[in-house]
């Protein structure tokens, strides 16, 4: 068995996740072997259930007790999803207590059309938190300008938080901001936060994808030159920014305290580009305090064939100078952030609800029956 996902730990302080989640994987011992293997906690998304359901029968006799019970469809859905969740967590509970409350985690979704929903968003997380009821649960909640209130407050009440849909600087910066607040109003009022975690998503494969298709759309020998630079340098720019906020007076106080660093997440790790390594999004950013989760594909290609080294703090004033020279070639990379946190948001929505119409119709055919 290949020990490279144990090494990109145990050498290098990076935790690799899956990010992927099915009834399979929890029925047939699946994930145990793969937590064996090296992987250390897991996150889900509207999109992964949706496959996993539609595809699978493995949720059909759950589906039917739950409507023949008398709940609707929606219902039905998180129902399906929490249970999933619990079995997850259930498999990644050894590892938790391990880790010291470091490692372990399972997130799980809102509603994603309550992304710009501020105030319904804090609600719904703080109910789903308190369905799942696990301590190594993590609740995720999109970066959206709208969203980031929702986060501080989540985290001052002692919630475990998985912020996704990270797509810029700017906005990184305003959710290490909304933990350290959540943190510092907590500790104020005399409550305990080092059991409190959180992981900041920040999104790979789709800067790369679209940036690219820009700089193809451009042409000038510049511009083509910058092709797949985008994605890593911006995320080793987003490592420098947090391992700046995440030092000095104010957050040695809150470590003093017992807190936990919000690591920064790599999410869509897979290339989307067949001309790119497959472990490309792996490979260039390792280092400690991070998390890369990775789809499945991935996990097989790196255990097969990934560099175990250091690698998101190499060449950082390269990367700033390739991130600065996309703006002078005309790549607006605020409106690419703004972009892809509308088709991220929509993708999430479409998904989810693609899936409930499927339920629905489903459920009828039940009732018929």
């Amino acid at each position: 068995m290949s020990t490279r996902l144990l090494h990109l730990h145990s050498s290098e302080g990076q935790s690799p996740w899956l990010d992927n989640l099915q009834r399979g994987y929890i029925t047939s011992g699946q994930l145990k072997d793969l937590i064996a293997s090296g992987i250390r906690g897991l996150t889900s998304n509207p999109t992964i259930f949706q496959k996993a359901i539609q595809s699978s029968t493995d949720y059909d006799d759950q589906f039917k007790k739950e409507i023949a019970s008398g709940v609707d469809p929606t219902e039905a859905y998180w129902s399906l999803v929490i249970s999933d969740i619990w079995g997850a967590l259930d498999a990644f509970a050894p590892l938790y207590e391990e880790s010291g409350g470091t490692d372990g985690f399972v997130s799980v979704e809102v509603d994603p059309w309550l992304a710009h929903k501020g105030d319904d968003t804090l609600t719904a997380a703080r109910s789903l938190h308190k369905r799942v009821s696990r301590p190594n649960v993590m609740i995720k909640i999109p970066a959206t300008r709208e969203g980031i209130p929702a986060i501080r407050q989540m985290i001052a009440e002692g919630r475990n938080v998985n912020v996704t849909l990270i797509f810029s600087l700017d906005r990184y910066q305003d959710v290490m901001h909304a933990y350290i607040d959540g943190l510092e109003q907590r500790h104020k009022e005399g409550h305990d936060i080092t059991n409190i975690a959180s992981v900041a998503s920040f999104f790979i494969s789709r800067v790369d994808t679209e940036i690219d298709n820009r700089l193809d759309a451009i042409g000038s020998p510049e511009a083509l030159s910058l092709r797949g630079t985008a994605a890593i340098a911006q995320a080793r720019l987003a490592y420098r920014a947090f391992c700046e906020t995440f030092s000095g007076p104010r957050w040695d106080a809150l470590e003093a305290a017992g807190a936990q660093l919000q690591r920064p997440l790599w999410a869509s790790t897979s290339t989307k580009n067949p001309s790119y390594p497959d472990t490309l999004y792996v490979d260039q950013l390792i280092g400690p305090n991070t998390v890369n989760t990775l789809p499945d594909a991935t996990v097989a290609a790196f255990a097969d064939h990934g560099d175990v080294s250091r690698t998101i703090d190499v060449g950082v004033d390269e990367s700033a100078h390739q991130w600065s020279q996309l703006e002078a070639v005309g790549v607006s990379v605020d409106d690419v952030a703004q972009l892809l946190e509308r088709e991220g948001v929509s993708s999430f929505q479409k998904s989810f609800d693609e899936l409930l119409t499927a339920l629905r119709t489903k459920a009828s055919e039940v009732t018929r029956s």
